[in-house]
């Protein structure tokens, strides 16, 4: 009798606490639909499919709430989760991104996918069905762009211009953020920027940010150095080549 009473006593509190909500109560608007999420978008079929049936539930407003999320304190965890997801990716605002912002958001969803670093391993746990496949990895890996082929001398005005666009959302050239400041990268070795936390994998590769080193990490940092915390990548050739040319401009 006691055990009952126990258990009903912390049932009720822990639903009490769940009306706490101190990451914002994303439970007051009604999801929107998800058969018309992306639509529109221009991304590839397949791709579609596995981030509406795959990634929605934390990346977009038409989250699912199961009814275990109504109990603290794992539903705080689990809104937590949902409202970073949001903002960083969500895919009920994606029309309304520039271009170039879809654009960066694509390389960080093909390189978390072939890191199989996404859905997060809990989740993986409560939902076994949550895990990518590799069809469905090959999917969104199919966001990045083709590559034409070839590239001419890198140009600094252009590349100057793309790092504005594209990487000023984790670099800076004169602060750390999350990633190292980048003025002076250029001839330096990889995670020698002082005050700024680097991983054990890239201080540990020993690699020159000559214009070979910096060609091959923007092309693909996973190759370069497995265990990266690097989440993003630049597909194209020539946008390599320009990028390069800008950050050897800066010593």
């Amino acid at each position: 009798m006691r055990l009952a009473v126990g258990v009903l006593l912390c049932s009720a509190v822990s639903i009490a606490a769940g009306s706490w909500h101190p990451w914002g109560d994303l439970h007051t608007a009604p999801p929107s639909d998800r058969s018309t999420l992306l639509q529109g978008a221009g991304l590839p079929a397949q791709a579609r499919a596995v981030l509406v049936t795959k990634c929605a539930d934390c990346h977009s407003e038409t989250t699912v709430w199961p009814a275990y999320t109504r109990f603290a304190p794992g539903s705080w965890l689990i809104e937590r989760d949902v409202a970073e997801g949001r903002r960083h990716l969500d895919l009920s605002q994606w029309q309304r991104l520039s271009a170039d912002r879809q654009e960066v958001l694509k390389q960080e969803i093909a390189q978390q996918a072939k890191r199989g670093s996404m859905p997060p391993m809990q989740y993986r746990w409560l939902h076994p069905g949550a895990a990518l496949t590799k069809d469905e990895i090959a999917a969104l890996t199919s966001l990045l762009p083709a590559d034409a082929g070839g590239s001419g001398p890198g140009d600094a005005v252009r590349g100057k211009a793309l790092f504005e666009r594209r990487c000023t959302g984790c670099h800076a050239l004169d602060s750390n953020r999350e990633g190292p400041r980048l003025r002076g990268v250029f001839g330096r070795q990889a995670g020698s920027a002082s005050g700024f936390s680097y991983s054990s994998a890239l201080r540990e590769r020993h690699v020159a940010w000559d214009s070979a080193g910096l060609e091959r990490w923007l092309c693909d940092p996973d190759e370069l150095v497995p265990g990266n915390n690097m989440d993003f990548s630049v597909p194209k050739s020539q946008e390599r080549a320009d990028i390069v040319a800008f950050l050897a401009s800066l010593r």
